[in-house]
């Protein structure tokens, strides 16, 4: 079975400990240097024990990162916006496909057009 890309991640390959901040801002989309500031200040402003208590849970529950998950940072980037907005995702999906079949329209009437000019150059190639 293959890999859920909207699935939580430890990132193993770019972690510092365990790989939770890291997996956390791949699963965002945010950097990991401020998600990893985030937890240190939120760990000092009074949420001690309960911050790594949920660290080394998260660390104990989460799946690593498959390998070559993403062929690429713009697809990674892709489905870091379909976990943060679906809609938006559908939408941005949606829009594409109709811009892309009105240009497929456009280019089936300019050929099935009565263009002479174009039904001599199709003669002329065979």
């Amino acid at each position: 079975m293959s890999a859920r890309r909207t699935a939580f991640y430890l990132d193993k390959p770019n972690r510092k400990w365990l790989g939770v901040c890291s997996g956390l801002a791949d699963y965002t989309g945010w950097d990991a240097t401020l998600v990893r500031v985030g937890v240190v200040v939120l760990t000092l402003m009074g949420g001690f024990p309960w911050t790594l208590l949920a660290y080394w849970l998260v660390a104990w529950i989460a799946k690593d990162r498959p390998s070559g998950l993403y062929s690429d940072p713009e697809e990674a980037k892709f489905w870091q916006g379909v976990r943060t907005n679906p809609r938006r995702s559908t939408r941005d999906v949606r829009a594409t496909f109709r811009d892309i079949d009105r240009r497929l329209a456009e280019i089936e009437m300019y050929v099935t057009s009565s263009n002479s000019g174009l039904a001599r150059e199709i003669d002329n190639l065979r």
